[in-house]
């Protein structure tokens, strides 16, 4: 199975058990490492995440997670905060921070780059338009492979 492939049924399966308990399901990653290998989910809400909220969605997943037992081998749970420099695993999550500055890694290069730190503009019809230094750059959210918010300290 795909690693996307993975992260999708992954999703599909957990998101109710997060929202059980009154959180968001902000992205999933999945790092393979053998005997290593990391489940990591990232859970929000509007009133922030707290230790507790993350031993509550512990709990509640790694029931749905020995039922389903949707990952062969041994990994290690953790459950976290996106934190300040949340990354972005949707659309939808960057189209929120439009104004804020995001660190961004393509699949791809474009215009000679693959990674940039730039203000995120515009969000449009799956299209994304950041400022990298005083340049425009335009690409479809299909071709960012990893994004980041970058935290701001007033």
């Amino acid at each position: 199975m795909s690693s996307g492939k993975r992260i999708d049924v992954l999703k599909t399966m957990l998101e109710p058990a997060v929202h059980a308990v009154g959180m968001e399901l902000w992205g999933i990653e999945f790092l393979a490492q053998g005997k290593h290998s990391v489940l990591r989910l990232y859970i929000d809400s509007e009133n922030g995440v707290t230790i507790d909220d993350c031993e509550a969605v512990s709990h509640q997943v790694s029931g749905v997670l020995d039922v389903e037992d949707p990952i062969k081998g041994e990994y290690h749970l953790e459950v976290s905060s996106p934190g300040m420099d949340r990354p972005l695993f949707s659309f939808n999550q960057m189209a929120r921070y439009v104004g804020q500055n995001i660190k961004v890694k393509l699949q791809m290069a474009v215009s000679g780059r693959r990674n940039f730190t730039g203000t995120l503009t515009e969000a449009k019809d799956d299209a994304l338009t950041f400022v990298v230094e005083g340049q425009p750059l335009s690409v479809s959210f299909n071709q960012i492979d990893k994004a980041n918010l970058v935290p701001t300290f007033d």
